[in-house]
């Protein structure tokens, strides 16, 4: 890979607050055609919140979308990466911990979130994940 993880990431990571609602979280991602949404307080990550999150762990269980608060549904723990490291450090973190995503945190702010297909087309330009990662997003039909 050789690649540090600020030449890679996407920079405009989208956040909202712990009391923000699931309402808010999904329009923001359909809007901004993303599948994740930090949540963060006083600059601070405090989960993140997937679009898969909200079918399986909100709307499947019978929460409200207008009323929940992410802080009721998103995954605490967000694992964190530095914008200086070296992307084999970040594909090796999100391998321990199992994860799809890395928030981007300098100086103790968020600066992007780094994403499995970020790698994969920063490794191989040609690879499947790369490739699908790159696509065009699905017009909804």
């Amino acid at each position: 890979m050789a690649h540090l993880v600020r030449d890679v990431m996407t920079k405009r990571a989208l956040s909202l607050s712990p009391d923000a609602t699931l309402l808010e979280a999904a329009r923001l991602m359909r809007d901004k055609d993303v599948g994740d949404v930090l949540v963060v307080a006083a600059h601070r990550v405090l989960g993140i919140l997937t679009d898969r999150d909200i079918a399986v762990r909100a709307v499947a269980m019978g929460h409200d979308p207008y009323r929940t608060p992410l802080r009721s549904v998103c995954s605490p723990g967000v694992r964190t990466v530095r914008p200086d490291q070296d992307t084999e450090e970040a594909a090796r973190l999100m391998r321990a911990a199992m994860v799809r995503r890395l928030a981007v945190v300098e100086d103790g702010r968020v600066r992007g979130v780094v994403t499995l297909g970020d790698l994969a087309r920063a490794d191989d330009p040609r690879s499947t994940l790369a490739d699908i990662s790159a696509a065009p997003p699905n017009s909804g039909a």
